[in-house]
Order: structure tokens, then sequence, then C-alpha cells
């Protein structure tokens, strides 16, 4: 059953930064995969669905005082994101810049790390780095994962296709940051979360798994959110 949060804790203590990590929401820039299926411009509309509500989602954690937000964009220029971030209230943007996912997601916890420490002078806070193709995505499922790096160094949410859609790093692994997530790693394998959980046995590291999540790459994966209530896709931006 899920646990009352003591928000007064995370407020004095250990409140962390949640980034997201999207791409822009354009014809040929964002779910190539799901283009050869349904088109480009249409997978460019999904896409723009599923980062808005991922943003509304993490606001709310936000607005509750349980972390920052943060949005990593890629596919689009620094001052056109910056003129999106505003129209869309969003605080703080930057680009993820070049690289495959493992240097990406290690230049966010780095530039995360780096702007929290010099802004707050204070010792590192838990970063969280999350993706933007989840339709069922809760503020609870951001809460537990929060909840979780009090306890432990590591927090994982699990994809079906073998990676993982959420990683969050305690103070223990930001302070230096620790190198072994994310070198090593064939991203574009099912073996991702595999070998992610096997370093961090490797390095002693105490992690704990979040609910296991299924990513919207494909046409397959549409079929269970077509219908649901929470995240709606209408008939104009689903066409064969």
């Amino acid at each position: 059953m899920y646990r009352v949060v003591n928000t007064a804790r995370f407020k004095k203590n250990n409140k962390p930064t949640i980034v997201l990590m999207t791409r822009w929401h354009a014809i040929y820039r964002c779910k190539s995969r799901l283009s050869k299926d349904i088109g480009a411009l249409h997978a460019a509309k999904i896409q723009e669905k599923l980062t808005n509500h991922t943003i509304k989602v993490a606001k709310q954690v936000q607005k509750d005082g349980l972390a920052d937000v943060k949005v990593a964009i890629d596919g689009i220029g620094i001052q056109a994101a910056k003129k999106w971030a505003l129209k869309n209230k969003i605080q703080r943007i930057s680009i993820q810049g070049p690289g495959n996912l493992g240097t990406k997601m290690k230049r966010q916890f780095l530039k995360t790390h780096s702007e929290k420490t010099m802004s707050h002078k204070t010792i590192p806070k838990p970063i969280l780095l999350i993706g933007t193709d989840l339709p069922s995505i809760s503020n609870f499922d951001l809460i537990q994962a929060i909840q979780i790096l009090n306890q432990n160094e590591m927090v994982l949410g699990p994809s079906k296709d073998g990676g993982y859609w959420l990683i969050g790093l305690s103070n223990k692994l930001l302070n230096p940051l620790c190198t072994w997530p994310f070198s090593g790693i064939n991203w574009g394998s099912d073996k991702v979360l595999e070998e992610t959980i096997r370093l961090a046995s490797l390095n002693q590291i105490d992690y704990q798994l979040l609910q296991t999540k299924n990513d919207l790459d494909n046409i397959l994966d549409l079929s269970p959110w077509l219908d649901q209530k929470h995240f709606q896709l209408s008939a104009s931006s689903y066409q064969l």
C-alpha cells in the first residue's frame, strides 16, 4: 500500500531535482520507429502529448514542494527551447547535447549537480532522470522514487524493453559523480537494465526497483492507451 509522504522532511533536508529528458515534438525529430508505422506528423503529436503529460505530473510534485523540476531537451536549439520553456512556464531548461544515451545522462547529472551546488552552496541533493515516453506515469511514481533515495543509493524504473524509464542517484553517488552507470553499456540493446544492475552489484551499490512500465515507442505500444482516461489520444492525433 502507498505510504503517506512527510513533505516537510523533503523540503528541509533532501529536496531532489527531477530532470525530464525529452525530444522536441517536430516531424522527423522524434519517435522514428513510431513514425514508420503511423507517419511522422501523428508520431510528433503523440510525442507532444507524452511530453506535456510528463511535465504536468512532475510539476505537481514540484507544487507539493517535494522536488525541483528541470527539462533537458533534444532536437532543438537553446534559444528556441527557452522560448518554449517560457511559454509553458518551465523555469529550468537545458539542451541534452551530443553523444549516446549514457553520455547525455551523465552530462545532465553533472550539470544539474553543479547548478544546485553553486546556487545553494549546500551538500548535494539527489537527482532523478526520467523519460517522457510513459502515458501511465503519475506523481505517485515520482514520489515513490524520491522516498527510495532516502534509504538507497540508486533507484531504477524498469521498462519492458530491457531498459529503464527512471534512474535516480543519491547524494553519495553524486559527489563525486560515479561513472560506472554511463559507460560500457550497449544502449541500443535489451540488456541495459540488466547490465546496470550488474554494475551496481559489482560496485556494492544498494538499489531498489520501481514498477515495470512500457515505453511508447511503436504501434504495438499504442493499444493499451488509446481508450485510457488519463491519457487519451484523439482520432485526429492517431490515424493510419
